[in-house]
């Protein structure tokens, strides 16, 4: 007979199991993202770092978040994982629910990358206080495109396969 401390224990395991997973893949893919977006802005239009985090900034404050200082940045950066963290989770939940999605993580995680590159783009940020923007020039498009599909899909498809592949 199995007792009921015993199913929460295994229920417990499990979910232990993936939650260092998913701060990790969430974690990486930040990481990524924000680096990324500042070193290329900064290489290609001299932007510096901070502008880019008051634009993340800027989806919630609207455009006086570009009048605020370090902490308006520390505020960019901080809805900048929380997206990261968020972006995962929902990645990890289709994982939980879908056993093929862990199977092949670099070409569901290109995939997942390409995904999350249009609905940031196309849904997320249109619909914030950002509001709509202009199609990007190519070499933006391009790197933000590729840098989603390889450093962003890709580590949280690792991360959940790490957490919920069987083998």
């Amino acid at each position: 007979m199995i007792s009921q401390a015993n199913v929460i224990d295994a229920g417990t395991a499990r979910r232990a199991r993936w939650i260092g997973p998913l701060f990790a893949g969430a974690f990486v893919a930040g990481v990524c993202d924000i680096t990324y977006a500042t070193t290329f802005s900064y290489f290609y239009r001299g932007t510096p770092p901070s502008r880019i985090l008051k634009l993340v900034a800027s989806g919630l404050l609207g455009p006086d978040a570009y009048q605020g200082g370090a902490g308006t940045a520390a505020l960019g950066l901080g809805l900048h994982f929380l997206n990261a963290f968020i972006i995962t989770c929902i990645f990890f939940i289709a994982a939980s629910r879908i056993p093929a999605l862990v199977r092949k993580p670099v070409l569901v995680g290109v995939i997942y990358g390409i995904g999350i590159y249009l609905v940031m783009n196309y849904v997320v940020i249109p619909l914030s206080r950002i509001g709509p923007r202009p199609t990007p020039p190519a070499p933006v498009w391009v790197s933000g495109l590729l840098v989603h599909m390889f450093l962003i899909g890709v580590p949280m498809a690792l991360a959940a396969r790490r957490a919920f592949d069987t083998r």
